[in-house]
């Protein structure tokens, strides 16, 4: 039995190691993608920030059991690997989860626990997620970026009753995210009325909009594994934000830092190395702070996540979220003034 161990190269988050018999020799249309995975990555003093925040007044999250030890060692089987126009998609298998492997960097874009839906990883930032209902007004939430649906699936658990609007570019992994990823089930109206509509389009066009606004979006989007390099650009933000209802949120995946030198230690000198949290900063200023951010740990990837609006009360926020979610929520740190 011939093993590799998938070793996510972006600061060494581990998979199970995956396993497969000697005498199977799979065959694909382009080279497979191991050894080297990795997720997605590209690669003032402010004493007391507070401000009233809307909670869902209907909505509380509802618990979700804390994920059991996973096994060092598992089989898979390859469920499909095709090349698309935008992407390299492979599928992959495993007793306990299936992986959707993209693009020509090979990376990790979902994960889809089939025991629970929490990812226990990035899925780390599906899981951020879908702590951001509890901090907007009650409407449609969208996902830029929609991919394998690891997000939507959590969040259509957590908080069964919301409409969720999901973007995504490739019609092909969308296919193959219904397929393997139980995206259709999510397309259907659940019992408490929740559901996600599914669009084939491009994400930051003038057609991802709805009446009256969103109540928060959720901004995914990545190409060979860097952030789009629109979401480094000021007028980007300024189109995204004027899609928000009042009081609506974004919550975006802000990728890694740019440049490989030591990170300083001060709020300021971590975040600024990130361009995508500097064009935020740029279309979200004021008087109060009206943007947040927090690092990933170093087995999450060390992305950057980014929060729009005033400082939520971490308190509040903390008791509307599951237990696993309410120490991820006071890791938010609000943005000082940019330099």
């Amino acid at each position: 039995m011939h093993c590799l161990s998938l070793m996510i190269s972006f600061k060494c988050l581990l998979l199970p190691q995956i396993c497969f018999p000697s005498d199977t020799t799979p065959s694909f249309p382009f080279p497979f993608p191991f050894p080297s995975l990795s997720s997605r990555s590209n690669s003032a003093s402010i004493s007391s920030v507070s401000s009233s925040i809307s909670f869902h007044p209907k909505l509380k999250a509802r618990a979700i059991p804390e994920p059991s030890a996973q096994d060092q060692q598992e089989d898979f089987q390859v469920l499909t690997a095709i090349k698309t126009e935008y992407n390299d998609i492979f599928i992959l298998d495993t007793p306990k989860s299936r992986l959707l492997l993209l693009d020509s960097t090979h990376n990790v874009h979902s994960i889809f626990n089939k025991e629970e839906k929490r990812t226990g990883s990035y899925w780390g930032y599906g899981d951020e997620f879908a702590s951001l209902p509890a901090i907007v007004p009650e409407g449609p939430i969208a996902i830029l970026g929609l991919g394998g649906g690891t997000a939507a699936h959590l969040l259509l658990d957590l908080w069964p009753s919301l409409t969720l609007e999901g973007w995504e570019i490739d019609e092909i992994l969308i296919h193959k995210s219904r397929e393997y990823f139980g995206l259709f089930d999510l397309e259907k109206h659940n019992q408490a009325g929740g559901i996600l509509h599914v669009h084939v389009g491009d994400a930051l066009s003038p057609l991802v909009n709805v009446p009256g606004g969103y109540a928060g979006i959720i901004i995914d989007l990545f190409s060979e594994g860097k952030v789009l390099p629109q979401l480094q650009e000021f007028g980007t933000w300024l189109n995204l934000k004027d899609k928000l209802m009042a009081n609506g949120r974004l919550m975006v995946n802000c990728g890694g830092a740019d440049c490989n030198t030591a990170e300083i230690s001060s709020i300021n000198g971590g975040w600024v190395k990130n361009s995508t949290l500097k064009a935020l900063c740029r279309a979200f200023p004021g008087q109060f702070i009206n943007l947040s951010w927090k690092k990933m740990s170093e087995r999450e990837g060390e992305n950057y996540l980014a929060l729009t609006g005033p400082f939520p009360d971490s308190t509040s926020w903390s008791a509307a979220v599951p237990g696993w979610l309410s120490s991820n929520v006071e890791q938010w740190t609000p943005c000082g003034p940019f330099p």
